[in-house]
């Protein structure tokens, strides 16, 4: 499903820190630095001064596994590719879709999930599909699939950048905007919890989502593919999944485990 210098939410937010499990964390021993998200429900989001989320909660099992310890940092999802790539950040998690332009600036693990978007709009904006945002202005955040996604499907409409999900949502709240395009799991959030938004359709890609890492770092990439492996093949995936996105379906490629 999926933002120059670092962009806090709180100064709690900076300094918090959620250590999966003693021991060395990676190739220098120190404490791992996550970029994500503070307000992108259900895959990384900060809630009572934690960081959690499906992306976050299954990177920190997957640390555990792997004796790593990771802390996290809230940034906009503009600037987290960036930031992974010049080392300001260790890894990125945000339900990151693998593009091939992505490709050309980070590295990425091997995948997690896959990308379905969701087209959200008040029930009175006339919105069904992507046939029917022509002259309208839609919300995306800048950078994201959503965005490109857009420009391709959706030519005529008129794009309206935020530099996260939370801008573009109390912009569709307020009628700033005529409809809107997120992560498909974060669009069924936010119609759950805002009576007159729904989500008008769905949008199911092959796009998978990995979790970014300054290229060239083959050693973190081995251990966080390891501990991928691992996850799904003992059920927690599917545990983590069931908590944050009980009502999508679970891919062919994370079925295994208990």
């Amino acid at each position: 499903m999926k933002k120059t210098l670092v962009t806090a939410v709180t100064a709690a937010a900076l300094l918090a820190t959620l250590t999966a499990c003693g021991g060395g964390s990676g190739s220098d021993g120190d404490t791992l630095r996550v970029g994500t998200l503070s307000d992108s429900r259900p895959n990384a989001y900060q809630e009572n001064g934690q960081f959690t989320g499906f992306d976050n909660e299954l990177l920190k099992d997957i640390a555990a596994k792997e004796n790593l310890k990771v802390e996290f940092v809230a940034v906009d999802f503009s600037a987290l590719l960036g930031q992974v790539a010049n080392g300001t950040f260790d890894i990125g998690s945000a339900a990151i879709a693998q593009t091939d332009a992505r490709k050309q600036t980070v590295a990425f693990s091997d995948p997690y999930n896959y990308q379905s978007l969701g087209i959200e709009a008040k029930e009175t904006a006339g919105i069904t599909d992507e046939n029917s945002l022509a002259g309208k202005r839609i919300g995306v955040v800048q950078g994201t699939v959503s965005d490109t996604w857009l420009a391709a499907n959706a030519p005529k409409a008129q794009a309206v950048r935020f530099p996260n999900d939370a801008a573009a949502l109390s912009a569709l709240k307020s009628s700033a905007i005529d409809g809107a395009v997120f992560d498909a799991a974060s669009a069924e959030d936010y119609s759950a919890k805002n009576p007159g938004l729904k989500v008008t359709k769905t949008i199911t890609t092959t796009i998978p989502h990995g979790y970014a890492v300054k290229k060239g770092n083959t050693d973190l990439l081995n251990k966080l593919d390891d501990g991928i492996k691992k996850v799904v093949a003992d059920g927690t995936w599917k545990k983590v999944h069931q908590q944050f996105e009980p009502n999508e379906p679970v891919p062919t490629d994370f079925a295994t485990g208990q």
